[in-house]
C-alpha cells in the first residue's frame, strides 16, 4: 500500500502515516497526526504497511537502476541538454549536488524512520504477542535493506535505531561500515529465525523467512563470508519452498523466464521478496515499461503513457549473450517497428524485461525483483566454488543456464558448462548473473563485491578509480551536519 506521508522534519525523520485497510491496494483515507496515531493495531498495521509503500517510491527502488545499472556496463543514461544527474553515474563525475544521491539518502532515512517508529512504540499498545512480533521483524527486515542499499551507495552512513528529534540529528554522524553491517546481520537474523514462511495471497509481498535468508546470504557474499552464505544459501534451497519456473517442455522456448516477469504472475515460486505494484489509478503502479520504452516512439513500444528513453542497454551487454541465450531478445532489443513511418525499423535499444500495457502512463503492473531464486542459485554456486567445492557448483550454474539456452533446468544439455578450476569458474558465474540478473540491478554491485569493477569497466573504455566506487555523501546533508565527513571522490582525468 503507498501510503500519504509528510516530511516533518529534515532527511532523516518524521512522518505522519495514512490510515488503510489492506497491504496493497486499498486507497489512502485521511492523514492524522502523531499525536492521534500508533494507538490501535489498526494504527501499527498501517504504520508497517507504509515501511512497505515506501520502498515503491522513485527514490528508491523506481530509480535504482541510476545507482546499480547505470554505472556498470549494462546501461547507460539517456543525455538531455543541461541534464546532467544521470549521466555522472554512467562517467563517473557525481557532484555533491546530484538530485539522485540526495533524494536517495533522505528517501531511505525517512523508510528507515519508519520502521523505527514501529519497532520503538508496538511494545506500548494491546496487540496479539506473535502479531506484534512479526510486524517487528518484517520492520527489521526492511530496516537491514534500507541500510544495506546505504552503505552500499555512501560507505559510512549514520546509524539511527530510534525515533530521534531534529537537534538530536545533529549530533548524528557516520558510523563505520563495519557497524552498520553488524546491525543488518543481527536485524536479518532475527528475521530468518521467526518471520513466517509465507502469508495468504491477500498479503503477497511482505517479508518471509526465506526473504530474511536470502538477503542475509547477500550480505555474507557482500563481506566475502562465504562458508556463512554457503550455510544459509544451502538452507533456502534445502527447504523446497523455492523453484525455477520451467519452460515449456518438449521444444525450446524461453517460456519459464518469461513468466517470472509477467505482470500477471507476481510472487511466484521464483519470487523470494518483490516490490508489489498493482495497476489501475489506485498510485500503485510502476513506471518501468513508460520509464524504459525509447523516447519519442509513441505507442510502438508502449501503448499507454510516455516514453523516458532511460536505462539504454549497452551493446556490450547485447553482445555478452551466447548464440542460442533466448534471455538476450526477451530482455532487451535493438529497436522498433514504427506504425508511424510505415513499419520502418527504428534503431533504438531498450530495456523490454518489465513491459506491460500501462492503465495510464507510469502505471503498470510490474513487480520490481528484489531478490529472485535464480539470484540464490548462482550465489550459492559462487560461495560454493569460492569454498572449493568447483565441481558442485557447477551444478547450480547450470540450472538458470539451461533454462536461458530453453532447456529443462535438470536435464542434461549441449550448453553444460563444467570445470574444477576456481578462477575459471569465479568468470563463468559472473557472466551467468550478468545475463540471468540482466536490468535487475545487480551488475555494478556484483562487480564491486568482487573487487573487479575498476578492472572490467576500464578495459571497456571507462574512466574510473576506486574512490568512484561509492557516492559522494549529499552536500545539503552535510550543509545540515557540519560534522558529517565527505567522501573522497576523485574525478579521473579524460
Amino acid at each position: 500500500m503507498k501510503l500519504k506521508y509528510n516530511i516533518i522534519t529534515i532527511a532523516l525523520f518524521g512522518v505522519s502515516l495514512s490510515s488503510c485497510n489492506d497491504f496493497l491496494n486499498q486507497n489512502p483515507q485521511t492523514d492524522l497526526s502523531e499525536n492521534d496515531f500508533y494507538k490501535t493495531v489498526a494504527d501499527f498495521t498501517s504504520a508497517v504497511n507504509g515501511a512497505y509503500s515506501a520502498l515503491q517510491e522513485s527514490n528508491i527502488y523506481g530509480n535504482w537502476y541510476v545507482f546499480a545499472e547505470i554505472p556498470s556496463d549494462n546501461t547507460r543514461n539517456q543525455l538531455s541538454g543541461s541534464v546532467t544527474s544521470q549521466d555522472e553515474f554512467d562517467k563517473f563525475y557525481i557532484d555533491t549536488q546530484n538530485s539522485y544521491i540526495k533524494d536517495f539518502w533522505t528517501a531511505a532515512y525517512l523508510t528507515i524512520n519508519r520502521t523505527n517508529t514501529v519497532l520503538g512504540r508496538i511494545d506500548g499498545i494491546d496487540i496479539d504477542a506473535e502479531l506484534a512480533t512479526r510486524y517487528k521483524l518484517e520492520c527489521k527486515f526492511i530496516r537491514a535493506l534500507m541500510y544495506f542499499n546505504l552503505v552500499r551507495v555512501y560507505g559510512d552512513v549514520p546509524l539511527v535505531l530510534k525515533e530521534i528529534t531534529i537537534s538530536e540529528a545533529y549530533d548524528i554522524l557516520r558510523e563505520p561500515k563495519e557497524n552498520i553491517y553488524n546491525l543488518i546481520i543481527s536485524d536479518l537474523k532475527e528475521a530468518a529465525a521467526e518471520l513466517p514462511d509465507s502469508y495468504p495471497t491477500t498479503e503477497d509481498g511482505r517479508a518471509t523467512k526465506g526473504a530474511a535468508k536470502a538477503l542475509l546470504g547477500e550480505i555474507y557474499m557482500t563481506l566475502h563470508k562465504y562458508a556463512e552464505a554457503e550455510s544459509i544459501l544451502g538452507e533456502i534451497i534445502n527447504s523446497n519452498r523455492y523453484s525455477l519456473l520451467e519452460n515449456t517442455p518438449g521444444t525450446l522456448n524461453i517460456e519459464g523466464y518469461k513468466e517470472v516477469f509477467s505482470p500477471v504472475n507476481h510472487n511466484s515460486k521464483e519470487g523470494i521478496f518483490e516490490i508489489q505494484f498493482l495497476k489501475g489509478g489506485y498510485g500503485e503502479g510502476s513506471n518501468f515499461a513508460n520509464n524504459f520504452a525509447p523516447e519519442n516512439s509513441g505507442t510502438n513500444v508502449v501503448t499507454v503513457g510516455g516514453t523516458g528513453g532511460n536505462n539504454i542497454p549497452e551493446m556490450d551487454i547485447y553482445n555478452a549473450y551466447e548464440e542460442g541465450d533466448l534471455r538476450r531478445d526477451f530482455s532487451m532489443s535493438l529497436g522498433y517497428y514504427d506504425n508511424r513511418k510505415n513499419g520502418e525499423w527504428v534503431e533504438s535499444r531498450y530495456v523490454c524485461k518489465f513491459m506491460d500495457v500501462p492503465y495510464q502512463s507510469n502505471d503498470a503492473s510490474n513487480n520490481y525483483p528484489v531478490i529472485r531464486y535464480a539470484d540464490v542459485i548462482l550465489m550459492y554456486a559462487e560461495a560454493l566454488n569460492q569454498n572449493g567445492k568447483t565441481a558442485e557448483a557447477c551444478k547450480y550454474l547450470n540450472m538458470t543456464r539451461r533454462r536461458g539456452f530453453g532447456y529443462q533446468t535438470t536435464e542434461t544439455t549441449p550448453v553444460d558448462l563444467h570445470t574444477t578450476d576456481k578462477a575459471t569458474f569465479a568468470l563463468m558465474v559472473e557472466q551467468e548473473r550478468r545475463v540471468e540478473l540482466a536490468f535487475e540491478n545487480h551488475r555494478w554491485f556484483d562487480l564491486i563485491r568482487t573487487g573487479r569493477a575498476v578492472e572490467v569497466l576500464k578495459s571497456k573504455g571507462f574512466s574510473l578509480n576506486e574512490t568512484n566506487l561509492i557516492c559522494p555523501i549529499p552536500q545539503k546533508q552535510i550543509d545540515v551536519n557540519p560534522g558529517l565527513t565527505q567522501n573522497q571522490y576523485v574525478i579521473e582525468p579524460k
